[in-house]
């Protein structure tokens, strides 16, 4: 029998023993549930998992663990597959994506979200009650993903971390139990959890904080990539000294010549300066005029909106596409720094990369949170993002082009990355994600992970190897 003969008879086995078990259904490679099941937002994640588990429940989640323990494999978990890293051949895949269940509770002042929620739901539930979460650019990404990896969204100056907010959760650990976890009861799981993410456990629900946001002031200036140095400067000395009540960030963007642009867009590079204000005594008009005058936009939205179009402020994409990112934390932003960035991400550089962009941190995202939890890189005054698409022309040469990015502006870095948007494991050294948290915070990590789960189940489901830890 082949190797690969053994590996289809294996996987249906396992297939087999988790439909007699579970409730949703299961799909073994070859079935036609499977490529749909294990196919997310980033469709360059290829998925090789024994099995994709699609669970009813969290009791299903639960159950699936048990039964990759006993098996000797781990587990993997998607929801929408932003942010996924590959499923190897002895993983089983859980896709959350059907756990939808949103719960607004008015009084409080707090959501409720199964694991497959998205933003769009919880934002859209929480504004006829006066109520915002603090979620991310995109309206589509997963909430309990993004949370688990920090959460640094459009109003994040102004209100923090995502993960910061959060009071409790229900989590699937690698005993195949499912536990209440809060900073009272399991407070080490808690406590990883929110920065450490799935490498600690399954979250099949998540209760956390909403704030009284009904409308901003957000949009974006977009100029044209010859007042590059002009703007970048402006921008950079401008949120420097900008009150908490901003949060912007700044990306060199190459946009494709598609119609759904605005045809101001199609086809240029240009650098998208975007921004978002909230606070009803002040000026937002007044506060972003410095940035209006740095040079003569070629597209200005900014203007009053409601708090669920916060996803109008970055524009992400919206259809699934192959693409890889990187990131790396920044201490300080000199003028030679915004040189080596135009230098390497601008036309001249001639990369194929979709952006690079600049995120301005300090505010409240410096600030101890109430509850402590491990996100890391508090610290760090920037965060440099940048993307590219793996089209067939390109694909071999976008990581390099990518870390070709990461190390103009490595001088200026703190070594580390952020969760969400170091890039896929297997492309990024470990070590720059470790980085950005404290030798402290490592070391209570490697603990937590080791007593929780110390035959690694969830080797699979965590982007970072334990040694990174």
């Amino acid at each position: 029998m082949s190797h690969q003969s053994f590996q289809t008879l294996a996987a249906t086995s396992v297939a087999d023993r988790l439909r007699a078990a579970v409730a949703g259904a299961v799909h073994a490679p070859g079935d036609e549930g499977y490529r749909l099941s294990a196919t997310g937002f980033n469709v360059a994640t290829v998925h090789r998992s024994a099995a994709v588990v699609v669970a009813s429940s969290a009791a299903d989640v639960a159950t699936t663990v048990r039964i990759a323990a006993e098996c000797g494999l781990t587990v993997a978990v998607q929801a929408t597959g932003h942010g996924a890293a590959p499923a190897p051949e002895n993983s089983i895949l859980v896709d959350t994506a059907l756990l939808d269940g949103v719960s607004i509770n008015r009084a409080e002042r707090t959501a409720t979200v199964e694991a497959g929620v998205r933003w769009r739901q919880v934002l859209d539930a929480a504004a006829p009650h006066g109520l915002a979460p603090l979620a991310g650019s995109s309206p589509d990404v997963g909430v309990v993903g993004y949370t688990l990896g920090g959460g640094l969204g459009p109003i994040a100056r102004t209100h923090g971390f995502a993960a910061d907010r959060v009071l409790r959760m229900e989590v699937v650990t690698a005993d195949g139990q499912l536990r209440r976890v809060t900073p009272d009861e399991e407070p080490d799981l808690f406590w990883a959890l929110l920065g450490g993410g799935a490498a600690f456990g399954i979250v099949t629900q998540m209760t956390f904080e909403l704030l009284p946001i009904q409308t901003l002031d957000g949009g974006g200036l977009f100029f044209d990539i010859a007042d590059a140095p002009a703007v970048l400067r402006r921008w950079r000395d401008w949120i420097s000294a900008a009150p908490m009540s901003v949060s912007s960030s700044l990306a060199i963007v190459n946009f494709p010549p598609l119609p759904v642009l605005p045809e101001p867009l199609r086809g240029r590079t240009a650098v998208h300066v975007r921004y978002a204000h909230v606070d009803d005594h002040e000026d937002g008009t007044a506060l972003l005029a410095p940035m209006r005058a740095a040079a003569t936009p070629i597209l200005d939205t900014v203007a009053e909106i409601v708090y669920p179009a916060l996803g109008s402020i970055h524009a992400d994409p919206t259809d699934p596409m192959p693409a890889t990112e990187r990131s790396l934390l920044l201490r300080e932003l000199p003028d030679a720094a915004l040189d080596a960035l135009l230098a390497v991400a601008g036309p001249a550089g001639a990369l194929p990369i979709m952006l690079a962009e600049l995120r301005a941190m300090g505010g409240a995202l410096s600030a101890p949170p109430e509850t402590a939890n491990a996100v890391g890189g508090r610290d760090a005054a920037f965060n440099l993002f940048t993307v590219g698409v793996l089209a067939p022309a390109v694909a071999d040469a976008v990581p390099g082009a990518l870390e070709a990015v990461v190390e103009a502006l490595a001088p200026w870095g703190t070594g580390g990355a952020l969760t969400n948007f170091a890039g896929a494991a297997d492309g990024v050294p470990a070590a720059r994600v470790a980085s950005a948290w404290t030798p402290a915070q490592r070391a209570r990590l490697a603990r937590i992970r080791a007593a929780y789960d110390p035959a690694g189940v969830f080797a699979s489901a965590a982007r970072w190897p334990a040694s990174a830890i």
